[in-house]
């Protein structure tokens, strides 16, 4: 398959809840560049999601008081908004949530977070916690995967908690199947090649 065929082929997906977008190798938006965002919400009005791979430099004992002792990492959803707090999850009965795959949840009360946190009810692989969203209005995230930038794919608790930063796009790609595998080689600037 030719490069430029994959966004014929692999750009075309429904866009929904639980699917995981997955930035073309090209895109230079330097918010997304080699991202993968897990879409939480998309209707008629727009979209938002978390992008899963771009690791800040807080902890939640940074951001929540509450939490003292919480070493978990917290990740740059995305640029809309960066002075709020979101979190996925995988412990409906702990944290509640609104469901948006089987074994995704999003959100819930923080101080019920800040509890189950502290008496160490929680294991990193069961949360990711985000500064900030990414956002579309109306229409756009469409248009961009007809022109595309993205790339969907259905999501998965093992790839949205357990993929390390900075193997998540590879991985991703990966779930594309095997005749999209070698976009996951493609160097960031093919002209150093």
């Amino acid at each position: 398959m030719d490069v430029l065929d994959f966004k014929n082929e692999a750009s075309r997906f429904l866009l929904s809840k639980g699917k995981l977008l997955i930035a073309e190798p090209f895109l230079n938006d330097p918010n997304f560049k080699r991202s993968v965002v897990l879409l939480c919400e998309h209707s008629d009005g727009g979209s938002l999601g978390f992008v899963l791979n771009n690791k800040s430099k807080y902890l939640v004992s940074d951001l929540l008081l509450d939490c003292p002792y919480s070493l978990l990492p917290v990740y740059e959803g995305g640029p809309v908004q960066l002075n709020t707090l979101h979190f996925i999850h995988t412990v409906p009965h702990l944290l509640e949530g609104t469901e948006i795959i089987k074994d995704i949840y999003w959100g819930s009360n923080y101080e019920l977070l800040a509890s189950r946190l502290n008496a160490n009810m929680i294991n990193a692989s069961d949360i990711r916690l985000f500064l900030g969203y990414s956002g579309w209005s109306a229409g756009q995230l469409k248009q961009e995967c007809d022109d595309g930038a993205w790339l969907g794919v259905d999501a998965n608790a093992n790839i949205v908690f357990n993929t390390e930063n900075q193997e998540a796009w590879k991985q991703a790609i990966g779930l594309l199947g095997n005749k999209f595998k070698f976009l996951a080689n493609i160097p960031l600037n093919p002209q150093l090649n």
